[in-house]
Parts: structure tokens; sequence; C-alpha cells
């Protein structure tokens, strides 16, 4: 392609107008370019210090050790569905910015949490939809029925049928902005960010209304979905808040669920750069 029409068949493949990609897409490709290279350097210098290609075949569960300020924190990384976590106090869904619930037979983080939260018979019908029917009230209650709040909000229910098993409440937070007249989503990590740093807030809110007290918290790669970001996108944006959050000395047990080994191992790549024993610096983050 000449270089007069690249920005315009790039537009194309994002489905957006070459204005909006340039003022968006292009510094997010551009961005998502440099960190792989970084990546690719870091791997190479670190040697056959990263996790590999089969590290996680046949493994649920992983705990890392990173540093947060002056100290160490282990974190707790998941790969399997968000609807199988046990005994996290907290679980944070993606949302759009109108609160719709998305059906819950879809696959989705927030359908698959709609699904296990609601209460059925023994026959399957469905004779409580708790999640779906809180929103609504929280919606009513802060006047924004039928119009979209503000990117980063952060909304919180109880977690019905969940709480059999451990998780208490679950926060939903609004990162995804629907496009008018499609069914896409745009998605911008500063929204992931504020969104995470809200979430981290309102467990600091409800910690002590409780018993016992709130204190751990799972995070989804925010807007990895529909939103369409690449994985390392994502963590990079909601890890940016929960390292500033832990680095203050907040004492939250923090969880990331994923889905798939390739993104456990990108959620390790990123809290690998402030493993302890590593001589790096933590490089500066501006809003």
């Amino acid at each position: 392609w000449p270089a007069s029409s690249r920005r315009a068949r790039a537009a194309e493949v994002y489905r957006v107008s070459e204005e909006r990609f340039r003022k968006h897409h292009e510094v997010m490709v551009l961005g998502q370019v440099a960190q792989h290279i970084v990546e690719m350097v870091e791997s190479r210098e670190r040697g056959g210090d990263q996790p590999g290609e089969g590290d996680w075949e046949g493994g649920t569960h992983r705990s890392v050790d990173v540093l947060a300020g002056d100290r160490t924190v282990s974190l707790t990384l998941h790969i399997h569905p968000v609807d199988l976590l046990r005994d996290v106090d907290v679980v944070v869904s993606p949302a759009n910015t109108y609160f719709a619930l998305p059906e819950p037979y879809k696959s989705s983080v927030s359908a698959s949490l709609r699904r296990a939260a609601s209460v059925r018979g023994v026959t399957g019908d469905l004779l409580d939809d708790p999640v779906h029917d809180e929103l609504r009230k929280w919606t009513a209650r802060h006047g924004t029925s039928g119009r979209p709040v503000i990117p980063g909000t952060v909304a919180a229910t109880g977690s019905g049928a969940m709480a059999e098993y451990g998780v208490r409440r679950i926060y939903h937070a609004a990162v995804a902005v629907p496009r008018p007249g499609t069914n896409d989503y745009d998605v911008l990590p500063a929204d992931i960010t504020r969104a995470t740093s809200r979430a981290l807030a309102l467990l600091a809110e409800e910690h002590d209304r409780h018993t016992p007290p709130l204190r751990s918290v799972c995070f989804p790669l925010l807007g990895s979905g529909r939103g369409g970001l690449a994985y390392r996108v994502s963590a990079a944006a909601v890890w940016s808040a929960v390292e500033a959050e832990l680095a203050r000395g907040a004492r939250w047990d923090v969880h990331f669920v994923v889905r798939t080994p390739e993104a456990a191992r990108v959620v390790e790549r990123i809290a690998a750069r402030t493993r302890p024993g590593r001589d790096q610096s933590v490089p500066s983050r501006s809003d």
C-alpha cells in the first residue's frame, strides 16, 4: 500500500472513520507494537526466566510474587471460567455504559456471572435473576435508567447464588461504550484504569460493612472480549491501578481470572516487571 492510503486502509480494518483511527486506534496500535518489541528484548535479557508455552498445561491456579512499593505481595492467577471462582469476596465484571447485561446464555464474563448468580428450580426454571434486578434498581436510584453513565463508573450488587461459593459482591465496571448504529463497542485503556481504581476504592468503602470484612478481589482482563483490546493492553491498564493501590500500602488479596494460557502468560509478563530480585525500575505512568 502507498503511504498515503495506509491510514485509510487501516481504518477500514477497524471499521472506524479515518479521523477516529488517527486519534485513537493509531496510537493504540503503535503502543502495542512498541510494547511487543520491549517484551521481546526483556525476554532475551532474562533468558529462560519467562513462563514457557507449556507452563499452564493442566494447571488452573498460580501465585505470582511482585514488588509493590517497598514490599512483596502475592497475586493469584486463575485460568478457568469466571463462574468457577470460589472464596473470592469481590469479582469485577465488565459492563457497558448503560449497565445493560447480556443474556445469560452468552459466553462473556458478565453473562457468565449473571447466569451463575441466578436462582433456578430443580427443573432449571429461572426463579430469580438478582444481579439483573439489582442493577436496574441501581440505575433507577442514581437516575441513569435508559442513559449512559460516565466510562469508569462502577456499580456494586450482591452475588446471588454465588454467595454459596464464597463470592459475596459483584462490581460492575462500565468500560464499554456502545458504538451508535452497530453491535460494537469502544473501550479505552484509560477507562479501564479508572474503573479498576474505582473498584478498589469501592472495596475500601464496603470493607467493614460485611462480616467478615471484604478483603479479596478478582479482575478479568477488562475490555479484551467484545471490547477488542489485546490481552497485554487490558492487563497493563488494570495492573497500573492495582500496582498503584498496593504500593500505597493497601492489603487487598488480588486475583486475576483468564480463560486461556495465552492470557495467563500475558498477565505474568506484565507483573514480571515488578518481581522481586529484578534490577528494573518501574516505568512511570501518566493518566
